[in-house]
């Protein structure tokens, strides 16, 4: 995905026991702009957003979102743009929030998904 106002929508399926799903965009692994990690019902944190990124494999500070669109056994949307300056992602409910782009990466060649999530659909617009 290249710079501007592209938007990366990915859709996919909540699983009904899900205790956590990750979504990672960036250059690799090590390099990522953006891990967008909700935690549903976790010993650490219950219906929390967790981002972060990582340079170079190092991680950066946290960022937590009080917002929690997603239910169990649903399909949930994630629409993630981003330009050098800031990645904005938009969740259901019309929730949107923006976190910095610390690795002012120009373009995502990298993205994964982990946990409980199912993914469905992915496109670019």
């Amino acid at each position: 995905m290249a710079c501007g106002l592209e938007c990366l929508p990915v859709r996919g399926e909540v699983a009904p026991d899900i205790k956590s799903f990750v979504l990672n965009l960036g250059k690799d692994s090590n390099n990522l702009c953006l891990h967008f990690n909700p935690h549903f019902n976790t010993h650490v944190d219950a219906n929390t957003i967790v981002c972060n990124s990582k340079d170079s494999g190092a991680w950066g500070a946290e960022q937590q979102e009080a917002a929690f669109p997603f239910q169990p056994g649903s399909i949930a949307e994630v629409c993630i743009s981003f330009d050098q300056a800031d990645l904005t992602i938009k969740l259901p409910d019309r929730y949107k929030f923006k976190l910095p782009n610390r690795l002012n990466l120009e373009a995502i060649n990298y993205v994964a998904a982990d946990g409980d999530f199912k993914i469905k659909c992915v496109a670019f617009d």
